[in-house]
């Protein structure tokens, strides 16, 4: 029987207290996997109310919101170079984030929260250079 009570407790409390969010690390690497100056990893799904350490595991880099590739009333992102960065995200939708320093060089990352998607088709139509281009079709072709 106390067994039974201690189960009953247990129960009510987990579905009582909230679940915990987690932190998912993203390196910033001048070489890795997908070539040089990358994210790793490059894309990210999350659930809302998770949040993503941006580490700069290279010197030379940070992390920032592209501009037009965020949820309506996102928060902007902008580290400066070689700061650990955390960030959370409470918006559902579809994030795009660059190193600024090397944005030309491709070096960009998506972050998709929860399931609305009600931004993608406005991050498809942000035009980058060639090279960026290239690396970021393939992240956004994940998104579904």
């Amino acid at each position: 029987m106390m067994i039974f009570r201690a189960l009953v407790v247990a129960a009510a409390l987990a579905v009582a207290l909230p679940a915990a969010a987690d932190e998912v690390s993203v390196k910033m690497l001048n070489s890795g996997p997908g070539g040089m100056m990358v994210f790793d990893p490059a894309l990210v799904r999350l659930k809302p109310g998770d949040s993503i350490k941006f580490v700069p595991t290279d010197k030379g880099h940070n992390v920032e919101t592209i501009k037009g590739m965020a949820p309506e009333g996102a928060d902007y992102v902008k580290s400066a170079v070689g700061q650990e960065t955390v960030v959370k995200f409470d918006k559902e939708g579809v994030y795009g984030f660059k190193c600024s320093p090397h944005y030309m060089m491709g070096m960009v990352a998506l972050v998709v929260v929860g399931d609305k998607r009600d931004n993608l088709e406005a991050a498809k139509s942000i035009q980058h250079n060639k090279l960026t281009q290239k690396r970021m079709e393939p992240l956004l072709a994940q998104v579904q």
